[in-house]
C-alpha cells in the first residue's frame, strides 16, 4: 500500500532536475529540503508556491504528481505557457527553492481495488496516470491497464520511451492518438480525437474497467460523454479537471 497521505503543511522543496521534454512541456523534479518523502496516493496533487525574494510576492499553482509514491523526488509535467507562475519556472535553475502544500485530491488510484482500468489522458493530463503506472510497476502488480493518450502533434508525447518500456514490464497497452497530424511528420499511429469507436477498438471490455480521465476541461467533458455514450456508469468514471 502507498504511504498514508501526510498532514497537510507547507514545506520547502529544491529543484533537483529540469528536463525540456517537449517543445512546450518541461519536467521538473524536486527534493524536500529535509530529505523526507511525501505520503500520497497516485493521482493526487500539490500546490506549488513561488515566493519572490525581492518583493515577497507569492504565486501558487496546483500540479498533479507524476512520480510514484515512495520516490525520492516529486516530478511534475508543466506546460510552459509563460503565465505569472510558469514565467518564473522558465528561468528557474537547479537548486532553487519552491514551497509545496499537500497532498490533495480525490482522484486517487488504489491498485489493489481497481484491477482492470482504462486511463484516458490529454497532454500533461498524463501526469497522474504516469504516477499510477510507475506505482503499479514498483509493486509488480498484475493490474490490466489500457492507456489512451491524446496529443496534438507527435513531438508532444511526454515520456514516450518510458511508456514503451512500461509495456514490457507491466500489463499495459498504450495507444497514442495525434489530433493534428502534419504531412511529413512521420506519424503512422492513431489519428484524430478519442471517440466511442476508439474506446471500443482498444478497450472492448470497457464495461469491466474503471475509467480515469485527466486533461483540460473541454477534453475531460468530451471524454466523460464518450464513456457515458457507450454505457459506462457514473460510478465507474473518475475525472481530474484542470485548465
Amino acid at each position: 500500500m502507498p504511504p498514508t497521505p501526510a498532514t497537510i503543511i507547507q514545506k520547502p522543496y529544491v529543484i533537483s532536475e529540469i528536463i525540456h521534454e517537449t517543445p512546450d512541456v518541461d519536467i521538473f523534479r524536486f527534493k524536500a529540503s529535509d530529505s523526507t518523502k511525501l505520503g500520497f496516493d497516485p493521482g493526487m496533487f500539490v500546490m506549488i508556491t513561488y515566493s519572490n525574494p525581492e518583493t515577497n510576492e507569492k504565486i501558487a499553482r496546483a500540479f498533479s504528481i507524476a512520480s510514484a509514491p515512495n520516490s525520492d523526488t516529486l516530478e511534475f509535467f508543466i506546460h510552459m505557457i509563460h503565465g505569472r507562475f510558469t514565467s518564473h519556472l522558465d528561468t528557474a535553475k537547479v537548486g532553487e527553492t519552491y514551497y509545496m502544500t499537500g497532498p490533495y485530491g480525490q482522484f486517487r488510484f488504489i491498485p489493489q481495488e481497481d484491477k482492470k482500468v482504462l486511463f484516458i489522458a490529454g497532454g500533461t493530463g498524463l501526469a497522474p496516470m504516469m504516477s499510477m503506472l510507475r506505482y503499479v510497476n514498483d509493486l509488480h502488480s498484475d493490474n490490466d491497464i489500457v492507456l489512451i493518450y491524446s496529443v496534438r502533434f507527435p513531438n508532444e508525447i511526454i515520456r514516450k520511451q518510458e511508456l514503451a518500456d512500461l509495456e514490457s514490464k507491466i500489463k499495459l497497452k498504450t495507444v497514442v492518438t495525434v489530433t493534428r497530424p502534419q504531412e511529413g511528420d512521420g506519424w503512422t499511429g492513431e489519428k484524430g480525437h478519442i471517440s466511442t469507436d476508439t474506446v471500443k477498438k482498444y478497450a472492448p471490455d470497457f464495461a469491466e474497467r474503471k475509467v480515469y480521465i485527466c486533461g483540460p476541461l473541454n477534453f475531460t467533458k468530451a471524454m466523460h460523454d464518450v464513456c457515458t455514450a457507450i454505457g459506462i456508469g457514473e460510478d465507474r468514471i473518475k475525472a481530474d479537471v484542470w485548465g
